[in-house]
């Protein structure tokens, strides 16, 4: 009865800890908040019924394909991914859904943006199409009023402990297995390199 009141009163305060410290993570850099407690995020959306969306506040990233500098502003072709909901990232693993022009008031050095991630807010003004290639395509148009140059690291990810009921000593035992016939706050097996933005 014990092991078992044991075990409830472990998984619930290992629940809210990890509730905590996902709601902890959650930090979008200031320069993409935006104005707007939910700006617009999904891009297949917006291509649907983009007349609905002129306007209104959208947050899209991913990775720049072409930088056009015009005469007063600078148009970032992206190739949108999927935003992280914990800092609006670009997903690296996920595929692109589709393209946009981003419009920037200055100028922006080519060298500096072409081929690296951006997130990008700012006020959505329609769709158009442009070209991918030869073929036709149709572009979300957005005016830039905050963006978030990504830079392209490398993490190790080390695999989580696993809690396991033993018996060390005396008596049983409710810990962290290390992997090695012992109990402590090892992992179990080698670490994972992933790429990650930052």
């Amino acid at each position: 009865m014990n092991r078992q009141l044991n075990y409830c009163l472990v998984s619930k305060v290992l629940f809210l800890s990890s509730a905590l410290f996902l709601v902890g993570c959650v930090s979008i850099p200031e320069s993409i908040k935006g104005t707007s407690a939910t700006p617009v995020t999904d891009l297949n959306r917006v291509f649907v019924a983009p007349e609905l969306y002129i306007g209104q506040e959208g947050r899209f990233g991913g990775r720049v394909i072409d930088v056009k500098n015009l005469q007063s502003s600078t148009q970032l072709e992206i190739a949108v991914m999927p935003l992280s909901q914990y800092d609006a990232a670009p997903e690296l693993r996920q595929p692109s859904i589709g393209r946009l022009y981003a419009n920037v008031m200055h100028f922006l050095d080519p060298t500096d943006y072409k081929n690296q991630y951006v997130t990008v807010v700012g006020t959505i003004k329609g769709v158009e199409s442009g070209k991918v290639g030869e073929a036709t395509y149709p572009f979300l148009r957005i005016d830039v009023t905050g963006m978030k140059r990504w830079t392209l690291t490398q993490q190790v990810i080390m695999p989580a402990p696993v809690m396991t009921w033993g018996y060390y000593g005396d008596g049983p035992y409710w810990g962290y297995h290390n992997g090695y016939g012992g109990y402590g706050g090892y992992p179990y097996g080698a670490g994972q390199v992933v790429p990650v933005l930052e």
